[in-house]
């Protein structure tokens, strides 16, 4: 019989989703070695890193503290970091959220992943991201918009 996702509901399917998520990453041509080769990623600091980042995305309550945009940013003279490489991330972490996870909160955290994907796509790369229109978001986005200009300021 047919068992139901779960939805994520803390930090527990959060460490899940970055695990998986990452594995497939590392996996991946075009974006294993980036995380690999060109960042040296050390996965020991960096999965915590990203529990907490994703936990304070989605419940507000992980205690992220850091600066995503300049760590991309400074990957920009070093390897490729273009649409390419940010439409495979988003499609590698919508499939894991997918694979595990159902509800409004998987939805809701897909939804702030394409934001970000975006916005840190078009600002290292200081081109318009032409799926942006103002008048078309939603309450949620615009106030999420509106904390995330505040804080580049």
């Amino acid at each position: 019989m047919f068992e139901p996702k779960p939805d994520i509901q803390g930090r527990a399917e959060i460490e899940t989703l970055v695990n998986a998520f990452y594995e497939r990453v590392r996996g991946d041509e075009l974006l294993g070695f980036i995380f690999d080769r060109v960042a040296q990623t050390n996965w020991t600091t960096h999965l915590p890193k990203m529990y907490a980042f994703w936990e304070t995305v989605l419940f507000r309550s992980g205690g992220y503290t850091g600066n995503p945009l300049a760590a991309h940013a400074k990957l920009v003279p070093q390897t490729a970091m273009g649409r390419e490489q940010f439409d495979r991330w988003l499609m590698l972490f919508r499939a894991t959220v997918d694979d595990l996870f159902a509800g409004e909160h998987a939805e809701h955290i897909k939804n702030c992943a394409a934001d970000m994907a975006n916005v840190i796509h078009a600002r290292i790369n200081q081109v318009a991201d032409p799926r942006f229109d103002p008048a078309s978001l939603t309450p949620e986005q615009r106030e999420r918009y509106a904390r995330y200009k505040a804080s580049a300021a």
